[in-house]
């Protein structure tokens, strides 16, 4: 194993479904004799099929094997739920595996989240040499590498403040400097990048390939951003539903991951956004449904039809629906904006019925992430509730040079026709 880093042998991450211990023996003895009875269980909160799931199992990870060399930039992708992040944590030691073995040749700095390993009360020169210590750094070697780590995170101001006074895209600068410039023969990184601002994450993607290049480490990186996949790795992993199913040529992978059904199964199902902090909850997204179709395949030119349903917890009438499109490859590459919203009452739930056009979009797929917000009469807007990868869609024809890509440009990205609201 002297020229590889990671060596994975038929390794597997079994769970259980459903909630385990109800945090009393008085509570548990209650569920199991409501269980053998079969009836519901007195310590659900809310009642469901779930609370009797408890022997359920969930294959996070099946019988995956592989070998990754010293030097290497591996790229991990699939769909949300194929066993990206807990990969990682196995290889992090963060859980152990079902079954199989792991190797590795080297210390492993992990950035599985953001402020991962940072203690909150802690200042940010003080996590610097804590974080360095679990990686079994000397006070001295930090200190060689301090001025380097803070001067890349642009922390000069905040380092002597805790770090819990510090935002997202603070926490992401400083942890990934102490990662990139520690002694660690191994860099794993799951897509805590995207918090940054896109100058840090240049920055940061540059720094990834100087310390694969230029001082041999290896570095592991999972990301739904197939950009820099592509710029920054290569080798590429696919991942669907806990199974390896490509593992090569980066293009390849890419073109895999993006044509597979996996990927772009459940059309109609809405998935909730991760919701920014900023973002408001006044009005909340419940489902949308494509309606004019089955298989949410499009000829190019044809219109989309969609119900979008909602709950409002305020009276509103001033609402917009804005649809942001990211290709096969998550490049974004326009959105459309729809005109106000008629009025909604505080706790009604409404369903909107809209349409948009496809000429704008060339073939291929493409994921819709919806966005409510208000405007003002100045242009300016708040989003209220978002959600990333609403709906799916394939256009199969690819339109002539001579059909509308879009209206304009606004602060840099294409605007598409308007949404049309059908009433």
């Amino acid at each position: 194993m002297s020229d590889l880093a990671l060596k994975i042998e038929h390794v597997s991450k079994q769970y259980r479904l459903g909630a385990i211990g109800g945090g009393t023996l008085k509570g548990d003895i209650q569920s199991y004799i409501a269980r053998k009875k079969g009836e519901e269980d007195p310590n659900s909160k809310i009642w469901s099929d779930a609370a009797y799931r408890k022997n359920e199992k969930f294959m996070a990870l099946d019988d995956i094997s592989l070998e990754v060399k010293k030097g290497e930039i591996v790229g991990i992708i699939g769909h949300n739920g194929a066993g990206k992040s807990t990969l990682l944590k196995l290889l992090s030691r963060v859980t152990a595996p079902t079954t199989g073995k792991i190797g590795i040749n080297g210390r492993i700095a992990s950035m599985l989240e953001v402020g991962t390993g940072f203690h909150p009360e802690l200042t940010g020169r003080e996590n610097v040499y804590m974080n360095g210590a679990i990686l079994g750094m000397t006070k001295a070697e930090i200190d060689k590498k301090f001025d380097k780590i803070v001067e890349f995170a642009e922390m000069e101001k905040f380092i002597d403040t805790p770090v819990k006074r510090y935002s997202s895209g603070m926490y992401v600068k400083l942890a990934f400097a102490v990662a990139a410039h520690l002694d660690s023969e191994i860099l794993v990184m799951d897509e805590v990048l995207a918090v940054g601002d896109m100058k840090f994450q240049d920055k940061c993607l540059g720094k990834m390939g100087d310390v694969s290049n230029q001082e041999g480490k290896t570095v592991l990186y999972v990301s739904h951003n197939m950009s820099t996949i592509k710029r920054l790795c290569n080798r590429c992993i696919v991942l669907d539903h806990g199974k390896k199913i490509f593992d090569g040529d980066v293009g390849e992978a890419i073109e895999i991951y993006s044509n597979n059904d996996t990927v772009f199964s459940n059309y109609h199902e809405f998935k909730k956004a991760d919701y920014w902090e900023h973002y408001l909850r006044s009005v909340q997204m419940l489902n949308t449904t494509i309606l004019n179709t089955d298989d949410c395949v499009f000829e190019s030119g044809q219109n989309v039809e969609c119900e979008l349903e909602l709950h409002s917890n305020i009276d509103i009438d001033n609402l917009r629906l804005r649809l942001e499109f990211s290709n096969a490859t998550d490049t974004f590459t326009g959105m459309s904006c729809s005109n106000k919203i008629s009025r909604i009452l505080k706790d009604e739930t409404k369903k909107i019925r809209f349409s948009f056009g496809t000429d704008m979009l060339s073939a291929g797929k493409y994921k819709v992430t919806y966005a409510l917000y208000y405007a003002n009469n100045l242009g300016q807007s708040t989003t209220v509730d978002l959600g990333r990868n609403a709906n799916r869609i394939c256009i199969k024809e690819t339109p002539t040079e001579d059909k509308i890509i879009g209206d304009y440009r606004m602060g840099g990205y294409t605007r598409y026709p308007d949404i049309t609201l059908l009433e």
